[in-house]
């Protein structure tokens, strides 16, 4: 398959610019690969395709405050950094994207903050946008990252064309996030509230949690038409023995194993014994699925409506069927689904 069969035309005013009031009532689209189906309902109906010994399988990762506004030393432009990794905690060095990029050169400092108690120097170019800053602070480590979290503010994405406001701190999150490390959120999840999980809990429904600290590489744009020759950037990923123990138990048993987003099916799909089974993994995947691509451990899955020629695009067609999918995304347009982040969710059986 090429690139070229991932574009399609996306309305503007179908880019959803602020959540569902309610995480579960975003609309789901739910699709039947046996039945070759298309059905609309909302998120909270998703509790009537799951049933006892059925599990799901959630990315636990958590979103951290992740860009910045600095100045520039003598000519105090405003800059924005945005924190992609931390690469040495002792040295606070740290892997970046800056933003205008051309006035950012190696041994530039940037000042964070009224006070400036925050200082940034650059010591590399990593690529056009990119660049290593050792951060100067006075204070333990500690203080150091809760200056970070005090300074940042939540990365939602850059099409949403409006200031961030306190409300996306909370819900560009999942409500199960624990483990700190991602500069995008997992947006399947977002759509789950607590009496959704705690209804699906009382059901006999199990969650397995995976830890992929999504990146910014998951967003990157595609840009060779011969999609065997992309590259992924790698995101750090953690798969406990207690979660493959529950997926496996479930395959086991024949039972439904969902994949929450995108973000879960990639972890998963990382990790694949030769039995087909989940594996404990701790490191790092640069995994790229697209057409074709045979899934070795969920056989439904969640997600979001994603952007044309996106990696997210093309492992939905991998998983839905390429046909299948695009007549799916003609009905989401013809019906005003919202799309990416904050936009409505799918089911996919």
């Amino acid at each position: 398959m090429k690139l070229s069969h991932f574009n399609f035309n996306l309305p503007k005013e179908l880019l959803a610019e602020f959540p569902a009031e309610n995480r579960d009532e975003s609309r789901l689209m739910v699709i039947d690969r046996q039945k070759n189906t298309i059905e609309h309902k909302m998120f909270k109906d998703v509790i009537n395709y799951f049933d006892d010994g059925d599990v799901l399988i959630l990315n636990n990762t958590k979103v951290f405050p992740a860009r910045l506004y600095g100045n520039k030393e003598k000519t105090g432009a405003r800059i924005e950094v945005f924190l992609l990794r931390e690469l040495n905690s002792e040295q606070r060095l740290w892997d970046v994207l800056v933003d205008p990029a051309r006035k950012i050169r190696i041994g530039n400092k940037l000042y964070f903050g009224d006070d400036d108690s925050l200082v940034a120097e650059v010591i590399d170019n990593t690529t056009s946008r990119g660049r290593t800053l050792r951060f100067l602070y006075d204070g333990s480590y500690e203080e150091f990252r809760n200056k970070l979290t005090e300074l940042g503010e939540t990365p939602i994405p850059k099409y949403i064309n409006r200031d961030v406001t306190p409300e996306d701190a909370e819900r560009y999150q999942t409500i199960y996030a624990k483990e700190e490390g991602a500069v995008a959120a997992p947006t399947a999840g977002l759509h789950f509230s607590k009496h959704l999980l705690k209804k699906l809990e009382i059901k006999g429904v199990n969650f397995a949690e995976v830890t992929l600290h999504v990146g910014l590489g998951t967003f990157n744009p595609v840009e060779v038409e011969d999609l065997s020759k992309h590259k992924m950037d790698s995101e750090e990923l953690i798969i406990t023995q207690k979660a493959c123990d529950i997926v496996n138990e479930g395959k086991a048993k024949r039972k439904r194993i969902c994949a929450v987003g995108t973000t879960s099916m990639r972890a998963i799909e990382s990790s694949v014994s030769s039995a087909n089974t989940l594996n404990p993994y701790e490191g790092w995947t640069n995994k790229f699925i697209f057409p074709p691509h045979d899934f070795s451990i969920a056989n439904c899955m969640i997600t979001n409506f994603h952007t044309p020629k996106s990696t997210l695009l093309m492992m939905i067609s991998a998983f839905c069927g390429h046909d299948l999918m695009k007549k799916a995304y003609e009905e989401a347009i013809k019906e005003g689904y919202k799309f990416y982040s904050y936009g409505d969710a799918m089911l996919i059986l």
